[in-house]
């Protein structure tokens, strides 16, 4: 691929042939060139570059655009459809660092990455807006908005209380009523609102014969009667007796109508989640905040894509069985309240993509892998991680460490960093040993991708939380955390292998700074191959057989948090275990197996996912859990069957034949004896297998027939 890079008038040293050197030992082919001022004076470079044919990667992101606009003015170069231009950043990731002579293996990892084939694409979620719109607030402040709004769109208002007055002229649709309900996305919203004033809005020609008729003045020109003054003479129905508008007789109403989108002018925003739908702005009173809002919602007009940002597969998910929950770290961690349980239509979730703005948390917490990130997945994200840190290790780098971090605030704080340590000899800037991953959030990457990471090669994965990550995304990522750390340091790796970075804005640039020269930690001895799988266990699998195998102090067993632990132990209590078998039934990733050839419990603990459904599912309650990992045997003790429980079968006591177990039969029996259909024989048959209670039941000659009667 060709590869222009560029020392910026000579602000970063470049060293061409070192480079050259480093991607040849990484076995990265890359038709290399320097230059000291591409996007003026040497623009020429570039149309010759262009005029190629040739893949082409320009090493400057900050003049992206003139470079494509550059290429279309070029004759002979093809247009960016049929050939695509990649960018990348080396200037404040990596040449403008206190250590940037010694970043060369760094430049030639970040440049591997980004000749990467792009993502596979995604299917897409649709939406549609006509540009009908909802405004809802106070009166003055609707009837602001919505002349602000009324020439682009097809506005109607729902007035919150009574206000100062309304125009004489009909310019859109008035309610007045009180808000209860809001759901919906981009063109499918659905508002609710209760009306309980005399006067309907939708009815009223605004005469105002009604306000000069009313003797007590509650009537304004709002048009809106004022019930703690009206003292019921109802001289205003009398004269609105054409229009009909008033009507003192009338039952409180909920409207419900449809629309494209939502203009929220409360104090509170009524749709209170981190990630409220696209389509609803929440402006408040704040006149700044109303501007910005219009200026968007005029934009929300036509139709409109995004990525799908997930996969879902049912038969993994172990949300619920039965009717019974188990794991809901899914919808515990979702900020736009995109999935729901499904708990009574045949179990599972339901992830609503109109909803879903791919975060990725979900995807993260997820301990089956039944939901799996799809923007990118993991086996091109782990391609991604596995080639900048294979790079940097083949062509000299030593110790890497990944750094995590956003594409919108996250990478404006990673250049700003390199951009204040070019003028501040106080700041050192993104170290040579640290890569930068930007990733379209970072929720989206947790505990499979980061141990994979760790295996390959990496001493410390970083991720960068600044202001636009939620709550719940914070304590899932740290919760995460706890987790890998747990498992690296309990194999003997030191320091905290992975650490949440806390950066809010420009003002924390000195404490990101500090962050990002912690002392390298271990890293593995060897550093491991395998490619990242769609699936999540089988990844994590991968990643801790190497990790095991690399490890400075093997055990058999680390001790886990509670808290989103994806591995772990049943302990079953033998003496209140009847071997019913129904957790079984209700494990949904097949943990727990039966033996159809004897009375049998047995746990493969590889498969286990902490759900706790056949916890809340055992009627003995004889199951709790125990996170950990249990690494005996190499790991591979992990992924054998052991027998939990077995007893020797019942036998009938007629023909001997086996069938349930002592416990089983004895509790039935001992439940049932007081009962008055199981007296005498009735309960002696409770012994016998099926076959013979049929049998007993009709050699029996005392028995009652039903053709006796």
């Amino acid at each position: 691929m060709k590869t222009l890079i560029c020392s910026c008038n000579r602000t970063m040293p470049l060293d061409e042939a070192a480079l050259k050197r480093a991607l040849s030992q990484a076995g990265i082919e890359a038709d290399l060139s320097a230059h000291t001022v591409l996007c003026r004076r040497e623009a020429a470079a570039f149309q010759r570059a262009a005029r190629s044919g040739e893949e082409l990667l320009v090493a400057c992101t900050q003049e992206s655009r003139l470079f494509l606009e550059l290429n279309e003015a070029t004759e002979g170069a093809l247009p960016v459809a049929e050939r695509p231009i990649r960018f990348v950043n080396i200037r404040e990731t990596a040449g403008w660092s206190g250590d940037a002579a010694q970043a060369t293996p760094k430049l030639a990892a970040l440049i591997a990455a980004a000749q990467l084939p792009d993502p596979a694409p995604v299917p897409t979620v649709s939406y549609r807006s006509a540009g009908r719109c909802l405004v809802v607030g106070p009166a003055q402040a609707a009837q602001r908005a919505a002349a602000l709004l009324a020439d682009a769109l097809e506005v109607t208002v729902l007035v919150q209380g009574r206000g100062e007055g309304w125009p004489q002229r009909r310019q859109y649709v008035v309610h007045a009523g009180r808000l209860t309900g809001l759901r919906g996305w981009l063109g499918a919203f659905e508002a609710s609102w209760t009306t309980d004033n005399p006067i309907d809005l939708d009815l009223c020609t605004r005469c105002n014969a009604c306000i000069s008729a009313c003797p007590e003045g509650a009537i304004d020109f709002s048009y809106q009667v004022d019930m703690e003054r009206c003292r019921a003479h109802r001289d205003c129905v009398r004269v609105c007796e054409a229009a009909g508008a008033i009507d003192f007789q009338r039952e409180a109403t909920t409207v419900t109508e449809t629309f494209d989108l939502v203009l929220d002018l409360g104090d509170r925003p009524w749709l209170a989640m981190h990630q409220p739908p696209q389509g609803y702005v929440h402006a408040g009173p704040d006149p700044a905040r109303l501007w910005q809002a219009v200026l968007t919602l005029k934009d929300w007009v036509g139709e409109f894509e995004k990525p799908k940002f997930f996969h879902y597969k049912r038969k993994l998910c172990a949300h619920s069985r039965n009717e019974k929950l188990g794991c809901q770290a899914c919808v515990e961690v979702c900020s736009a309240r995109a999935i729901r349980s499904e708990l009574h239509d045949g179990g599972g979730i339901f992830v609503e993509p109109h909803l879903c703005v791919g975060c990725g948390a979900c995807t993260t917490v997820c301990p089956s892998g039944a939901l799996a990130y799809a923007y990118p997945d993991t086996v091109d994200q782990g391609r991604r991680l596995r080639t900048l840190i294979s790079t940097y290790l083949k062509a000299g780098g030593r110790h890497p460490a990944l750094l995590l971090h956003s594409e919108g605030a996250g990478a404006r704080l990673v250049e700003d960093l390199g951009r204040a340590a070019r003028v501040d000899p106080a700041l050192h800037g993104v170290p040579a040993r640290v890569l930068p991953v930007a990733l379209w959030h970072t929720a989206s990457v947790g505990l499979d991708l980061w141990l994979a990471a760790v295996a390959y090669g990496a001493a410390q994965v970083w991720v960068l939380l600044t202001d636009e990550e939620a709550p719940e995304y914070r304590e899932a990522l740290a919760a995460q955390a706890a987790l890998a750390n747990a498992i690296l340091k309990g194999l003997g790796f030191d320091g905290t292998p992975v650490a949440l970075i806390e950066a809010r804005d420009a003002h924390d640039l000195a404490a990101l700074d500090r962050a990002l020269r912690a002392p390298a930690g271990r890293s593995v001895r060897q550093p491991a191959t395998f490619a990242t799988q769609a699936d999540k266990r089988v990844t994590l699998d991968l990643a801790l057989d190497h990790l095991l195998a690399q490890a400075p102090q093997p055990v058999d067993e680390i001790a886990l948090p509670r808290a989103g632990a994806p591995f772990g132990t049943v302990v079953l209590d033998t003496d209140k275990c009847t071997l019913c078998l129904s957790c079984v039934g209700a494990c949904p990733e097949g943990a727990l197996v039966d033996n159809p050839e004897r009375p049998q419990l047995s746990f493969i603990e590889k498969h286990c996912v902490q759900c706790g459904l056949c916890e809340t599912t055992c009627p003995e309650g004889a199951i709790t859990l125990q996170p950990r990992l249990w690494l005996a045997d190499g790991g591979k003790a992990r992924k054998q069957a052991r027998v939990l429980h077995e007893v020797e079968p019942y036998r009938c006591v007629r023909c001997g034949k086996p069938f349930g177990t002592l416990k089983a039969v004895e509790l039935m029996i001992g439940k049932l004896a007081g009962h008055a259909a199981f007296q005498g024989p009735a309960l002696e048959r409770l012994r016998m297998c099926g076959d013979c209670r049929v049998i007993d039941l009709y050699s029996q000659p005392d028995e009652v027939r039903i053709t006796d009667l």
